[in-house]
């Protein structure tokens, strides 16, 4: 999946210009209740700026408060111009920028601003990809790195004519195995589908229903 199915379009967006004075952008965070937003030089993304940004630069300056709103503009504060992601990208290259902060500007290559995308929209795809709010079961099994390992799944879904909900893989250790989590609906073969897997070289670790 790419950044442009997830990412909210610029007009939908709330954004800061460059010039703005500090107390219009703090105004705007918190009537939004975000933490953050990104900051724009006509439509060329520059940078963020955060209510953490805007608080540090008056504790840490000399300026009385209410000068420091109206006076100092964001080119002065605007920060971490690295988070931003492309709407070519794929969603998980988001992940490592969202370390320790909320949302990213989306970008073309020149850096005109497209929009943004959320933590929270990653985490709802995330969900979404493991069948977080469908009632089903959960087959955690570990399969050895070989060639027609999952044909040979699929062969044991179709003979017991089972609907899949979600089927995520990950690796196991450094060894030639991966961990496989497999989500059905919920059906009478689940015992019989644990057993066919065994004898297929698959070994079951878990079966837990979500309700």
């Amino acid at each position: 999946m790419f950044v442009r199915s997830i990412m909210k379009n610029k007009f939908q967006s709330v954004t800061a210009s460059l010039q703005d004075p500090v107390g219009e952008a703090l105004d705007t965070l918190l009537k939004h209740d975000f933490q953050a937003m990104p900051v724009l030089d006509g439509n060329e993304y520059v940078g963020m700026i955060s209510q953490e940004r805007i608080y540090e630069g008056y504790f840490h300056g000399i300026r009385p408060k209410e000068e420091y709103l109206s006076d100092v503009s964001l080119k002065d504060l605007v920060t971490r111009d690295e988070l931003y992601v492309t709407e070519d990208d794929v969603f998980e290259k988001t992940l490592p920028l969202f370390k320790g902060f909320p949302i990213l500007a989306v970008t073309n290559s020149e850096r005109g601003f497209l929009g943004v995308v959320s933590r929270y929209d990653v985490i709802e795809q995330f969900e979404s990809a493991f069948g977080a709010h469908r009632r089903g079961v959960r087959i955690a099994f570990t399969s050895e790195e070989s060639e027609g390992r999952i044909a040979r799944l699929s062969d044991i879904l179709k003979h017991y004519h089972e609907n899949v909900i979600s089927l995520a893989t990950f690796d196991e250790t450094k060894k030639l195995a991966r961990r496989i989590v497999l989500k059905l609906e919920p059906s009478p073969n689940i015992d019989k589908i644990a057993k066919r897997l065994e004898k297929a070289g698959f070994r079951v670790l878990d079966i837990k229903e979500d309700v």
